[in-house]
């Protein structure tokens, strides 16, 4: 009987930074393996759901305006996530990004421009033609043409590791594969709820997961159990508040409501609790994620009136609606004088001012906390529409530390031929918050150094 292969390249996950990471290494010359846990309909992780990557560039760039430079990139980066970054590997991200968008375009990904109401993100975001679904279906094919395969229903249980280097990997079956690299892209652990509830407490039991669930944080367990170096906070994540009519997982990017600037935001009590205009979307959306699952029930509702109607994306869900606010209150199962009394207190706030939906306006409450700092006009016009938010986990910030060759650091120094790219080392950057489009940037920037360094150690 003849010996299985040893493949040059073995890469774990079937999403962006996994695929990027196999063509580079397959147009590198070596031969390359994809193992995908999610059967070939679910295949892309939460690559699928994605919609669009966040673009250094100077001068226009494909569908992109103006200029996006990297201080400004940066300073976005900082302003969301508190400092909570590794400098090296934010600038190292920020710089690649520009050159990575016509190498996706030269690989089969086609871009379109922003559609109205999608963040105001012309000039910083390249939104794909096709959405994530898209990008996946060509990356794949592109891989298919280079020699790549793939195989699908194939869940990594055990990655085997001797003397500082990966040997082979186990299958759940007890399929047993060799390598000579091995790139680890195989995401976080947001859809394994009891690694959610041990780090959140029983409150993350609650959640949604927008995301895929066959994220279950199993490769990332088992290279951590064997000593690898983690970064991040098992409580940091990439959470929005989404519709709570939302499915439990897959939910998607379409279950998000982006309607929070233009709202009043209040708990199961009737009450504020955040300001709603503390930024533009792009840069604050994913903030509130965690602001609703601080909240009693894990439950918020967003309050808008007439004049917010065409300000922001249309749901997946209709708003609920009613002529008075009192009847939205009952609709929503809210306490109607405390909401009344809510909204009474923030209209009586506002203050005249130009209203611009698209930026900071400065448009202020005075006088009540917490206060809204831009686009606080009065909810006084019927009729009045609401939706239950619920956090929505995309994924978790806890993963494994990288050096800028994407090398997987162990206990005594980097293992010399495992790599890591995309969400199981993303928290490496995102300490903490969000910039829209720049888990698809982290993804392809890491995949692409994985798949040149993983070949090159092969060869």
């Amino acid at each position: 009987m003849s010996e299985p292969p040893v493949w040059d390249v073995v890469v774990v996950g079937g999403g962006n930074a996994a695929l990027c990471a196999a063509i580079e290494a397959a147009e590198a010359g070596a031969t390359v393996l994809v193992l995908e846990s999610a059967p070939r309909i679910y295949r892309g992780g939460n690559s699928r759901h994605t919609r669009n990557f966040r673009c250094m560039h100077h001068g226009p760039l494909s569908v992109l305006t103006g200029t996006y430079g990297e201080d400004e990139y940066y300073d976005d980066l900082m302003r969301v996530t508190k400092g909570e970054t590794d400098p090296e590997l934010a600038r190292l991200t920020i710089r690649y990004s520009e050159a990575c968008l016509p190498w996706m375009e030269a690989h089969g990904v086609r871009f379109q421009a922003s559609l109205s109401g999608t963040l105001s993100l012309d000039r910083t975001n390249a939104f794909f033609l096709g959405g994530g679904k898209a990008l996946v279906n060509a990356y794949y094919a592109t891989a298919e043409d280079l020699g790549v395969s793939v195989r699908y229903e194939a869940e990594v249980g055990h990655v085997h590791l001797e003397d500082g280097a990966f040997q082979w990997l186990e299958l759940t079956d007890g399929t047993r594969i060799a390598g000579r690299a091995v790139v680890l892209a195989s995401g976080g652990f947001q859809a394994d709820i009891d690694w959610l509830a041990r780090a959140w407490g029983p409150a993350a039991r609650n959640f949604l997961i927008r995301g895929t669930p066959y994220n279950r944080g199993v490769v990332l367990r088992d290279l951590l159990d064997q000593g690898a170096q983690s970064v991040g906070d098992p409580t940091q994540c990439h959470a929005v508040a989404i519709d709570g009519r939302a499915p439990k997982y897959d939910a998607g990017i379409v279950t998000r409501v982006d309607c929070v600037p233009f709202s009043v935001v209040v708990n199961r009590d009737g009450q504020r609790f955040h300001d709603e205009g503390e930024d533009v979307w792009p840069k604050r959306y994913a903030i509130w994620g965690r602001l609703v699952a601080a909240q009693p029930d894990q439950v918020a509702y967003a309050i808008i009136d007439d004049k917010a109607r065409g300000l922001f994306m249309p749901t997946v869900f209709p708003p609920v609606e009613a002529e008075t606010l009192e009847g939205l209150a009952q609709a929503l199962g809210l306490p109607g004088p405390a909401l009344r009394e809510t909204v009474d207190a923030f209209n009586a706030a506002c203050r005249p001012g130009s209203f611009h939906p698209t930026e900071r306006d400065g448009l202020a409450t005075e006088g009540i906390e917490p206060p809204k700092t831009n686009w606080a006009r009065p909810i006084d016009t019927p009729p009045f529409r609401g939706y239950s938010l619920r956090p929505g986990v995309t994924f978790t910030y806890l993963g494994l530390r990288v050096c800028p060759r994407a090398q997987v650091q162990g206990a005594d120094g980097p293992l010399r031929n495992v790599y890591a790219a995309g969400e199981i080392m993303a928290g490496s950057i995102l300490g903490q918050g969000y910039l829209a489009g720049f888990g698809m940037t982290i993804g392809t920037v890491f995949g692409r150094i994985a798949g040149q360094e993983a070949a090159t150690h092969a060869r």
